[in-house]
Formats: C-alpha cells, structure tokens, sequence
C-alpha cells in the first residue's frame, strides 16, 4: 500500500497548519471499496426505520420517571420538530455529498477536516454505545421470555448478527427489513390490543413532587422534568439520522435519500405517538416508568401474566429491538469505514473483505460493545449515546447553513423546505438536548465527554498528521477548491 509522501497540493488543506496528507496509490482504495446499487428507497426507508424501532419497546420509558407522562409528551414533540427539520436538512446534504461518511462528510465539506473529525466521532459515539444499550434491552426481553438474560445473551446476539453482516450488504439489508417487518406486526398488535383499556387517569399515576417548581399531575417533576425527559424522547427517534451512510451503496443516492429518511420519519412519529399513550394510559405510567420490557408489561397489566397475546408481542417485538441492534451495527462499521479510509482513524479498519464490507470496522466496536454492555446499565448508556448523537446534530445543522451561505451555487437535487431557518431549529433544540444529558446524568455526561476527548487527543497527535488525500470527501473538498479558484 503506498503511503507516500506529505506533498500535497494545498488545494486540499485549507488550514496548513492544522492537517497533513499522505497520497496513497490505487491499491489502497482497490482494497476500501463497498457494494454498489445494494439499496433502493424502499430499503433506505427500512434502515432509517430499523435504527430506531428498538426505542419504541424498550428506554423511552425512563422519560416517564424524569417528567411524567407531561414532560415526556412536551419532550416528544420538541424532539420530534427536531428530528423533522433535521431529516430535510440531512435530505438535502445527502444528495449533495452522497458519501458513506454520512455526517462527517457534510461537516469536512462545510467546516475542513477538524469540524469534519469533530463531527464523526460525535457520530461514533452515539453508534458505538447504542447497540451495548440496546443489547441490554434484549437482555430483559429474552429474561421475561425465557428467563435468560445477561453476557450470554449479549454475546450471541453480537455474533450473530455480525456474522450477518459480514455475508454482504444486500443480503444484510433485505433480512433487516424483513425484522422490522415483524416488529411493526407486534407493535400493531400492541395497539390492538391496548387501546380499548385507554384511560387518561392512567397518565397521571406518578406522584407529585411538590417541591418542583410547576409541579402538577401532568409535570410531577415539574418544568425540569422536561429536560430530564429530553434524552429518554430522543431514544424514539435515535439513528434515523444514520440513512445516509448507506449512501455510497444506494441505487441513485439524489433520489433514494430523500425518499427514504423522509419516509421514515414519518413512520417513526407515528409510531412514537401511538406507543407513548398506549403503554402508560392502557396500564399506569407509574409502572412504565422503569419497567425492562414496558409493552409487554403493559399487556401483562391489562391481560394476565399468561396472556397469549403478551407472549406474541414479546416473541415478535424482540424483533424491533434486533432490528435496531443490526442496523446500528451497519451504521457504525460505514461511520468507522469512512473514517478510518480518510486517515482519521487507523487505516487498517477500513479494509474490506472479497464481499465487499469491512470486516474489522465491524467486530472491532463489536467486542467494545460487548464489554460495555456487561455494565447493564441500559439508561446510562442512552444518555451517553444521546451525548455524542446531539454534539453530532449541532455540527451536522451547522453544516447545512455554512454551506448554503458559503456555497450559495452548489448543486442541490434536493432542497430542505425552508432553508436555513429549518435547519436553524434543528440546531437550536439538539443544543437543548445536549445540554438535558447533564441533568439526566452527570455521570453517563462525563464518561461520554472522556471518550470523546480521547478521539480528540488522537486526532490532534497522530492522525491529523496522515489524512489521505485521495478519500472522496477529500476529493470533494479539492473539487470545492478548484471551482472556487477558477472564479
């Protein structure tokens, strides 16, 4: 593999100062290549959904014992608006700058190869710790089922659902799909069968903190309860942002993303909605409020502990936490790829097999998330995912309003539906949210901010030293460069 020399035009290093480039030869990007046209719309629009079904049977229930069924309504719909303007800022960026560093790709075109380091890793962060988060969660489910829970079940779940992955892309995408397929029956039958037993009475069986400023039945922790709330909000709609990763092996990228991460947003609000009221209003938000497998619970209350139909959405539903376990783990290995092949991580990582995926980027964070998810400690690890997902929202809406305002002319397939100002909201509210993993968890906020300082450190003693200048968002930073040098 040549690693050649650091004389690289500086038409692609804005900042001299800040970063150097190493040229590569055609041998090191033979050996960095992804599966081209795996994904059409329909596709994208399962992936974004599967990132996220996980959060609908498991973790958003701990936003009822920060803020009640009140806070956690108000915290939904913030985030919701958040996540909206963000998915038609990301539509546009994606089409744009159609690369599998997704998010990185968009912050190194906007902001140099710092903000784009700053932005991946925020990106990594997230997609690290959330499938250990989400392990857990299977945990509880398989220990109501079958009464097995713990590193066993962690463990064969990674294994699995790596191997999968390391079969090929398109087999992995078609079999995903087909799982979130089957969570969305159980969620279904869920709603089926909660919603005779609806009762608003059952929102408000928390207890009242009154010493909360602004407590009530609907805000038992009062208005702070909101912000503790926020994270726990944020785990209903967590990765979606994640579609455009699969970008570089996507059909048509300028007509499938858009379709496909709106589409799944709009899957997701409604789904969110409908599981937000059924849980706590057909049961007790009081019993929701730290219950390992609340739907099942839900149905326990309402029908019985041998109840048929709590069986069924127990067997099926775990399917919605596998769903996001395995799409997740697509999301990371593309986030790790791109930039381990762009030199920001150790170049090794972004090697790929005969079938064309990258065998380490996948097991590497494997073996992390399994020894963080021993801790069991699902909540903590939200808030640190959380952590990085909302440091990555700000950059990432950054991203999207430096551009239109620098590069005014540049070729937009798709245009986000108010500009910059939707964009503007985006960024507005993941700094709120960012800000709530404080009040959910000092704790989980520091042990996040460590990991991310660590990247850091390596970025700014090593790696910032080699990029390589023929990575694609490399190449479009010196395209970028070129056209503005010829007017």
């Amino acid at each position: 593999m040549g690693q050649e020399s650091n004389n690289t035009p500086s038409d692609i290093r804005p900042n001299k100062r800040a970063v150097n480039y190493d040229s590569v030869d055609l041998d090191y990007l033979a050996q960095r290549q992804l599966k081209q046209g795996a994904a059409g719309w329909v596709l994208l629009a399962g992936l974004g959904v599967s990132y996220v079904i996980s959060g609908d049977f498991a973790g958003w229930n701990f936003g009822l014992a920060q803020g009640g069924f009140g806070g956690m309504l108000i915290a939904t719909l913030l985030m919701a608006l958040m996540y909206g303007c963000m998915v038609f800022s990301l539509a546009e960026l994606s089409t744009m700058i159609p690369t599998a560093g997704g998010g990185y790709g968009f912050a190194r075109r906007a902001m140099g190869p710092v903000g784009g380091f700053l932005t991946g890793t925020a990106i990594l962060l997230e997609y690290a710790i959330a499938p250990a988060a989400i392990a857990v969660f299977i945990g509880g489910y398989t220990g109501e089922l079958v009464g097995i829970d713990g590193p066993v079940v962690y463990a064969l779940f990674y294994s699995i659902f790596i191997g999968i992955h390391l079969r090929g892309t398109g087999a992995a995408l078609k079999i995903m799909l087909a799982i979130t397929g089957m969570a969305m029956i159980a969620l279904l039958l869920f709603v089926v069968g909660m919603l005779p037993h609806f009762s608003w009475d059952n929102l408000t069986t928390i207890p009242v903190n009154a010493e909360a400023v602004g407590a009530s039945i609907w805000l038992p922790e009062g208005y702070w309860g909101i912000w503790g709330a926020i994270p726990f909000a944020i785990w209903l709609f967590l990765a979606v942002e994640g579609v455009p990763l699969a970008a570089e092996e996507s059909k048509d990228p300028v007509r499938d993303m858009p379709r496909g991460i709106i589409t799944a947003m709009l899957i997701l609000v409604l789904v969110a909605g409908l599981v937000l009221f059924l849980a706590p209003g057909g049961s007790s938000a009081l019993l929701m409020a730290d219950h390992a497998a609340p739907l099942v619970g839900a149905l326990h209350y309402v029908y019985g502990e041998n109840s048929t139909l709590a069986t069924v959405v127990n067997v099926v539903g775990l399917a919605g936490l596998i769903a996001s376990f395995f799409s997740i783990i697509f999301a990371y290995s593309r986030q790790i790829f791109a930039l381990s092949r762009a030199g920001y991580l150790p170049r090794w990582l972004s090697i790929t097999s005969a079938r064309k995926v990258p065998t380490l980027a996948l097991i590497v964070p494997g073996v992390f998330g399994f020894v963080l998810s021993l801790t069991g400690a699902g909540d903590l690890m939200i808030t640190m995912a959380v952590f990085g997902a909302t440091l990555s929202y700000t950059l990432m809406m950054a991203s999207h309003m430096l551009l239109r305002l620098q590069e005014p002319t540049l070729h937009r397939p798709y245009r986000t539906p108010g500009g910059v100002f939707t964009s503007g909201i985006a960024l507005v509210l993941s700094l709120v949210a960012f800000v709530s993993t404080f009040v959910v968890s000092q704790e989980a906020a520091l042990w996040a901010a460590m990991f991310y300082a660590a990247m850091v450190a390596y970025f700014v003693l090593y790696s910032r030293h080699h990029l390589v200048a023929q990575a694609p968002e490399e190449e479009f930073a010196a395209l970028a460069k070129a056209e503005e040098d010829l007017h």
